[in-house]
Parts: structure tokens; C-alpha cells; sequence
């Protein structure tokens, strides 16, 4: 009777053991789990995961200074992000090694290569969950969201509400500037969702395919023009991206897009705007509410308008 007692005990101490083996291995496994990305993630979904050692998060701001001549200019938002950012955030430079360096043209894309390298350096990899943000709720955190999509990376999402929204919480801030863990980074690229300008010239006459102007109602009339030529691309629509952020810098729901932009979600529809920037925040929104044959045409009205034979409309009063 003795023996069996121990036995039994023996029995029920190793399976006592083993229960509590699989409780921790179970514990561990939900550990390191990836937490799923959305689209856009909350304050509080990157205050709980700020430490995740999978986790990119990057400052993406660019700053658009008005000059007296009623032009404008950009400049990078390096030296405002190195007063302040979100802790563990690195800086993504759109004007400098995410653009390419052989164009006058502004915001042109990189190469893959040159991309590759650079996404690389900010500490990307392919198993890397990216949040991306800016300081000044505009359309440069989607830029770099789509490029990204383009590059093959569908863990990446925007932090909805930007620096605006971490500072409303009050939420902690760091000077400390970023140290890289160099990656090496696999493109799985999507040129489906890049359109060219031959692509853009070729949808005017096809009725399968949507154009989108992403710039507000007077520039797509051709009232006022930033660009050679005045006006829109012939046959596109307007859905106007500055429409696309609320007052608190927050994005509209997918509800709300549905009802700007109503029609067949497999349609093709390509964006644009002047360099691929504000197409960029309207194609993340049509995404977000399901479009599935979304482009953006990076070269925008700064490479259409270059060319006489390119056909543009204006709208009569």
C-alpha cells in the first residue's frame, strides 16, 4: 500500500510538473507572439507594445514652410525630432535616402535597391512591426506606409492621431537619439500598386479604371495651380485628402470613407496629387475600407504637367 501511495504521488507530482511546464511554455509562446498589426493602432496599442523588441517605430515628419513669393518648401523634421519623439523612435528621412538623389524632382521613389539599404539602416527587417508617425498630421507617415507595402512589408501600420494624439495622453517623450540594429531586408515587391505615367495615360480611356485627384477642390478646378499647367489629370475625380483627417488629426472610419467614395471595391483606382504624397494618405484610406486594386502614380501632376501632350481638364464655372 505504501508503494502504491508513492507511486501515486510520484504520478501526480509529474504531472503536476508537467502541468506547470505547459502552462509556462504556453505562457511563452503567447509571449512571443506578434501582436497584430491594423492599419492604424491607438496610443495605448503602442504604449503596450513600445518595448516589443520586434517593434520599428519611426518619425516620418516633413515640415512645409510657406515663403513670401506664395511658394513652398520642405524641410526635414530631423533637428525638431531630435528635441523630441516618441521613446525607442528612430527618424525615416523622406527627403533624403527614402526619395532618389538623381531627380530634381521632389519625393521621386528610390530605387528598390536604394530602398532596400535604407529601410535596412533604420533597423527593418523582414519580421519587423513598423509604426510609422508625424508630428504635423499630414500624409507622410502614409508615403512610407505604402512604400513599404510596395516593398513587401505588410506589418506596418500609423499611429493614429500622430505626435498630437501621443501628447493629448500625455504620454512620455525622449531626447535620446536612436541606435540602429542594422538589418537585412528581402523585397517581395508589389509593382501592381505603383502606377506610371503610362499606366495613368492609358486609364483615361478606360472606363474599368478610376483616377483620383487627391488635392482640394480649387487646385483640381484649375482656380489655383502649384504646378506648369492648371487643372486636373482628364477624366479624374476629386476626393480631396485633407477631408480624410479630422480636427484631432485622427483618420475618418472606413464607414465614413465608404460614404466620400462609394463604388465597386474591385475597381482599379489609381491616385495621385503632386508628388505622391496627399495620393498616398487617399489610397491608405480606400485600403482601409476595403478598395483591393488601389495605385498611387508617385510621379503625380509634378511629372504630368512636365509634358505638353499629357491631357488635363479644367472644371467651367
Amino acid at each position: 500500500m505504501l508503494t502504491f501511495r508513492k507511486s501515486l504521488m510520484i504520478l501526480l507530482s509529474a504531472a503536476l510538473l508537467i502541468g506547470i511546464n505547459a502552462c509556462s511554455l504556453s505562457g511563452k509562446i503567447k509571449e512571443n507572439k506578434a501582436p497584430k498589426m491594423d492599419t492604424l493602432v491607438s496610443v495605448q496599442w503602442l504604449s503596450d507594445h513600445l518595448n516589443d523588441t520586434n517593434l520599428v517605430v519611426l518619425d516620418t515628419t516633413v515640415i512645409v514652410k510657406m515663403n513670401p513669393n506664395g511658394g513652398f518648401s520642405m524641410v526635414s523634421g530631423q533637428q525638431q525630432f531630435e528635441k523630441e519623439h516618441i521613446p525607442n523612435a528612430g527618424f525615416a528621412d523622406l527627403l533624403g535616402d527614402l526619395s532618389a538623389t538623381d531627380t530634381q524632382m521632389k519625393f521621386v521613389m528610390p530605387s528598390a535597391e536604394q530602398f532596400r539599404l535604407a529601410i535596412g539602416e533604420l533597423g527593418i527587417g523582414n519580421d519587423s512591426l513598423v509604426v510609422l508617425y508625424d508630428t504635423v498630421n499630414q500624409a507622410w507617415p502614409e508615403r512610407l506606409w505604402w512604400m513599404l507595402r510596395w516593398a513587401g512589408h505588410e506589418n506596418v501600420a500609423i499611429l493614429d492621431g500622430g505626435m498630437q494624439a501621443w501628447k493629448a495622453e500625455t504620454r512620455p517623450l525622449s531626447n535620446k537619439q536612436p541606435t540602429y540594429v542594422k538589418k537585412s531586408y528581402t523585397l517581395h515587391l508589389k509593382p501592381e500598386i505603383i502606377a506610371d505615367q503610362d499606366e495613368v495615360l492609358a486609364a483615361i480611356k478606360d472606363e474599368q479604371v478610376e483616377i483620383v485627384d487627391s488635392l482640394s477642390s480649387v487646385h483640381y478646378s484649375g482656380q489655383f495651380s502649384m504646378y506648369p499647367r492648371a487643372g486636373h489629370i482628364a477624366t479624374a475625380i476629386n476626393l480631396d485628402s485633407s477631408k480624410m483627417i479630422d480636427e484631432s488629426g485622427k483618420h475618418i472610419s472606413s464607414e465614413e470613407m465608404n460614404v466620400f467614395y462609394n463604388k465597386s471595391h474591385d475597381k482599379r483606382i489609381i491616385t495621385y496629387c503632386g508628388g505622391g504624397v496627399a495620393a498616398s494618405l487617399t489610397a491608405f484610406e480606400l485600403v482601409k475600407a476595403g478598395y483591393n486594386n488601389v495605385a498611387v502614380y508617385m510621379g503625380s501632376l509634378q511629372e504630368w504637367t512636365a509634358s505638353p501632350d499629357n491631357p488635363m481638364a479644367i472644371v467651367d464655372d
